[in-house]
């Protein structure tokens, strides 16, 4: 199975996305991190990636389509993989089709995880994160056992910094900004399969596998 997840942010695409992870046995693949990790590591793609950061631009696609594609060589990533961050763009989109195209690998569906702006707020202003496991609570909605505590690995659960409401409503117009054309480069293409994710995780999950069918 190889998904790409789209969706606002608070829509719950990384809750979703580790449920599909542990149903199919496949990663769960953040762009963010990955690339990170090559900037810390040092390798090539990460030398060539921070010459762009350090200048303050953006890392090109074809950097990041080349470290996606590096990452889904691993062995875990051999059945399948879940994308979650990228494309953005319906540019990246069409870099990330060619590549996996020319590897043999097209994707199966992409999944559009669609919620209410009033309820993404909700959801941001109340999530709390573990940084150590990075299992992701709600106060209102999922709250940890005990508070501030996380029911994973007992870390010490934390706020991002841009979780207020101004900011919320500002990602909210950038993400709707960015990814109109993506939607429609992926639902030309018959893969763009949207899912009413303001529900509870367990129903969301349900809505999620319910789409999927067609495709498993």
């Amino acid at each position: 199975m190889r998904l790409v997840l789209l969706g606002p942010p608070g829509a719950g695409k990384g809750t979703q996305g580790q449920r599909l992870a542990e149903r199919f046995d496949i990663p769960q693949i953040s762009t963010g991190d990955t690339l990170r990790s090559h900037v810390q590591e040092g390798t090539m793609l990460g030398v060539k990636a921070r010459a762009f950061m350090d200048r303050g631009e953006y890392v090109p696609d074809e950097v990041v389509v080349e470290m996606v594609m590096d990452r889904l060589q691993e062995d875990d990533a051999q059945k399948g993989f879940i994308l979650d961050g990228f494309p953005r763009t319906a540019r990246q989109a069409l870099a990330l089709e060619e590549a996996l195209d020319h590897a043999g690998r097209p994707l199966d569906a992409v999944l559009k995880f669609t919620i209410s702006d009033q309820m993404a707020v909700r959801r941001l202003l109340n999530r709390w994160t573990c940084p150590n496991c990075k299992r992701t609570f709600n106060a209102e909605f999922i709250p940890p056992v005990a508070q501030g505590i996380c029911d994973t690995c007992g870390g010490q659960l934390e706020r991002r910094a841009d979780d207020d409401e101004l900011t919320i409503l500002r990602r909210l117009a950038v993400y709707r900004d960015q990814t109109e054309p993506l939607e429609a480069f992926y639902r030309e293409r018959h893969l763009l399969l949207e899912i009413d994710a303001e529900a509870r995780e367990e129903l969301v999950g349900e809505r999620t596998m319910s789409a999927l069918a067609p495709v498993t």
